[in-house]
Protein backbone atom coordinates (compact mmCIF):
# COMPACT_ATOMS: atom_id res chain seq x y z
CA UNK A 1 0.00 0.00 0.00
CA UNK A 2 1.19 3.57 -0.55
CA UNK A 3 2.74 5.95 1.92
CA UNK A 4 0.07 8.62 2.29
CA UNK A 5 0.49 12.35 2.76
CA UNK A 6 0.22 13.33 6.43
CA UNK A 7 -2.17 16.21 7.04
CA UNK A 8 -0.62 19.16 8.83
CA UNK A 9 -1.77 21.48 11.60
CA UNK A 10 -4.50 23.73 10.21
CA UNK A 11 -6.13 21.11 8.00
CA UNK A 12 -9.80 20.98 9.10
CA UNK A 13 -9.96 17.17 8.82
CA UNK A 14 -7.70 16.94 11.89
CA UNK A 15 -10.43 18.66 13.93
CA UNK A 16 -13.28 16.35 12.88
CA UNK A 17 -14.89 13.80 15.15
CA UNK A 18 -14.28 10.42 13.52
CA UNK A 19 -17.02 7.88 12.93
CA UNK A 20 -17.01 4.39 14.41
CA UNK A 21 -16.05 1.51 12.15
CA UNK A 22 -19.05 -0.74 11.52
CA UNK A 23 -17.35 -3.49 9.49
CA UNK A 24 -13.81 -4.20 10.73
CA UNK A 25 -13.18 -6.83 8.05
CA UNK A 26 -14.18 -4.62 5.10
CA UNK A 27 -11.59 -4.34 2.33
CA UNK A 28 -11.60 -0.53 2.56
CA UNK A 29 -10.71 -0.65 6.24
CA UNK A 30 -7.98 -3.24 5.68
CA UNK A 31 -6.58 -0.94 2.98
CA UNK A 32 -6.62 2.01 5.41
CA UNK A 33 -4.79 -0.10 8.02
CA UNK A 34 -2.11 -1.00 5.47
CA UNK A 35 -1.78 2.68 4.50
CA UNK A 36 -1.41 3.66 8.17
CA UNK A 37 1.29 1.01 8.69
CA UNK A 38 3.22 2.05 5.58
CA UNK A 39 2.87 5.78 6.28
CA UNK A 40 4.11 5.28 9.84
CA UNK A 41 7.07 3.29 8.56
CA UNK A 42 7.85 5.94 5.94
CA UNK A 43 7.67 8.76 8.48
CA UNK A 44 9.99 6.91 10.87
CA UNK A 45 12.49 6.33 8.05
CA UNK A 46 12.45 10.01 7.09
CA UNK A 47 12.28 11.69 10.52
CA UNK A 48 13.70 9.10 12.93
CA UNK A 49 10.77 9.10 15.34
CA UNK A 50 7.14 8.04 15.58
CA UNK A 51 5.34 5.13 17.22
CA UNK A 52 1.74 5.57 16.15
CA UNK A 53 -0.58 7.23 13.67
CA UNK A 54 -4.31 7.94 13.54
CA UNK A 55 -6.55 7.64 10.48
CA UNK A 56 -7.46 11.36 10.32
CA UNK A 57 -3.77 12.14 9.83
CA UNK A 58 -4.05 10.53 6.39
CA UNK A 59 -7.47 12.05 5.69
CA UNK A 60 -9.65 9.12 6.82
CA UNK A 61 -12.28 10.10 9.39
CA UNK A 62 -12.79 6.67 10.93
CA UNK A 63 -11.84 5.52 14.41
CA UNK A 64 -8.63 3.64 13.61
CA UNK A 65 -5.11 4.00 14.91
CA UNK A 66 -1.97 2.03 14.12
CA UNK A 67 0.70 1.49 16.76
CA UNK A 68 4.21 0.35 15.89
CA UNK A 69 4.45 -2.61 18.24
CA UNK A 70 4.55 -6.30 17.29
CA UNK A 71 1.83 -7.18 19.73
CA UNK A 72 -0.50 -4.27 18.97
CA UNK A 73 -0.79 -3.04 15.35
CA UNK A 74 -4.19 -1.56 14.48
CA UNK A 75 -6.79 -0.58 17.07
CA UNK A 76 -10.29 -0.13 15.68
CA UNK A 77 -12.82 1.96 17.63
CA UNK A 78 -10.44 2.39 20.60
CA UNK A 79 -12.03 3.79 23.74
CA UNK A 80 -10.38 4.65 27.03
CA UNK A 81 -12.46 2.85 29.66
CA UNK A 82 -10.34 3.63 32.72
CA UNK A 83 -7.73 6.28 33.62
CA UNK A 84 -5.37 6.35 36.57
CA UNK A 85 -5.44 9.28 38.95
CA UNK A 86 -1.66 9.40 38.75
CA UNK A 87 -0.43 11.72 36.00
CA UNK A 88 2.89 12.63 34.48
CA UNK A 89 4.30 15.32 32.21
CA UNK A 90 6.34 14.93 29.06
CA UNK A 91 7.26 16.62 25.79
CA UNK A 92 4.91 15.34 23.08
CA UNK A 93 5.33 15.58 19.33
CA UNK A 94 3.08 14.83 16.40
CA UNK A 95 3.38 13.92 12.72
CA UNK A 96 0.95 16.72 11.92
CA UNK A 97 3.36 19.32 13.36
CA UNK A 98 6.73 17.52 13.41
CA UNK A 99 8.79 20.63 14.18
CA UNK A 100 6.87 21.48 17.36
CA UNK A 101 7.05 19.94 20.84
CA UNK A 102 4.29 20.41 23.39
CA UNK A 103 4.65 19.85 27.14
CA UNK A 104 1.53 17.94 28.21
CA UNK A 105 0.14 16.14 31.21
CA UNK A 106 -1.29 12.65 30.70
CA UNK A 107 -2.69 9.85 32.83
CA UNK A 108 0.06 7.44 33.84
CA UNK A 109 -2.04 4.39 32.99
CA UNK A 110 -5.18 3.68 30.99
CA UNK A 111 -7.31 0.72 29.98
CA UNK A 112 -8.39 0.72 26.34
CA UNK A 113 -11.18 -1.35 24.76
CA UNK A 114 -10.91 -1.86 21.00
CA UNK A 115 -11.54 -4.22 18.12
CA UNK A 116 -8.58 -5.86 16.37
CA UNK A 117 -8.15 -6.30 12.60
CA UNK A 118 -9.90 -9.70 12.81
CA UNK A 119 -12.99 -8.15 14.38
CA UNK A 120 -12.31 -9.48 17.91
CA UNK A 121 -13.09 -7.30 20.93
CA UNK A 122 -10.04 -6.77 23.12
CA UNK A 123 -8.82 -4.71 26.02
CA UNK A 124 -5.34 -3.68 27.08
CA UNK A 125 -3.66 -1.75 29.86
CA UNK A 126 -1.02 0.80 28.97
CA UNK A 127 1.39 2.58 31.31
CA UNK A 128 3.91 5.38 31.01
CA UNK A 129 4.97 6.40 27.53
CA UNK A 130 2.76 3.73 25.93
CA UNK A 131 -0.22 5.15 27.80
CA UNK A 132 0.69 8.63 26.56
CA UNK A 133 0.95 7.37 22.98
CA UNK A 134 -2.51 5.80 23.06
CA UNK A 135 -4.03 8.91 24.65
CA UNK A 136 -2.41 11.03 21.92
CA UNK A 137 -3.69 8.83 19.08
CA UNK A 138 -7.19 8.43 20.54
CA UNK A 139 -7.37 12.21 20.95
CA UNK A 140 -6.84 12.47 17.17
CA UNK A 141 -10.02 10.44 16.64
CA UNK A 142 -11.91 13.09 18.62
CA UNK A 143 -10.43 16.08 16.78
CA UNK A 144 -8.11 16.93 19.69
CA UNK A 145 -4.44 17.66 19.02
CA UNK A 146 -1.50 17.61 21.42
CA UNK A 147 -1.21 21.37 21.02
CA UNK A 148 -4.68 21.58 22.67
CA UNK A 149 -3.26 19.71 25.67
CA UNK A 150 -0.32 22.06 26.27
CA UNK A 151 0.07 22.84 29.95
CA UNK A 152 -0.01 26.49 28.88
CA UNK A 153 1.16 28.59 25.96
CA UNK A 154 4.69 28.73 27.41
CA UNK A 155 4.96 24.96 26.99
CA UNK A 156 5.14 24.90 23.19
CA UNK A 157 8.59 24.96 21.56
CA UNK A 158 10.23 24.30 18.21
CA UNK A 159 12.07 20.97 18.15
CA UNK A 160 15.29 22.69 16.98
CA UNK A 161 15.15 25.19 19.86
CA UNK A 162 14.50 22.40 22.38
CA UNK A 163 17.56 20.55 21.09
CA UNK A 164 19.70 23.72 21.28
CA UNK A 165 18.62 24.54 24.83
CA UNK A 166 18.84 20.98 26.14
CA UNK A 167 21.80 19.78 24.05
CA UNK A 168 19.82 16.67 23.15
CA UNK A 169 16.85 15.40 21.24
CA UNK A 170 13.59 14.84 23.12
CA UNK A 171 12.74 11.24 23.95
CA UNK A 172 11.71 9.59 20.68
CA UNK A 173 7.96 9.28 20.57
Amino acid sequence: MPVREILLLGNPILRKLCTAVKTPLAYELQSTIADLRDTLSGFRAQHGFGRGIAAPQIGVTQKVIFVNADYIGPLINPTIVKRSRKKFRLWDDCFSFPDILVHVERNYSIDVAFVDERGKKKQLRAEGSFSELLQHEIDHLNGVLAIDRAIDSKHIILRSEFEKLNHKSPVAL
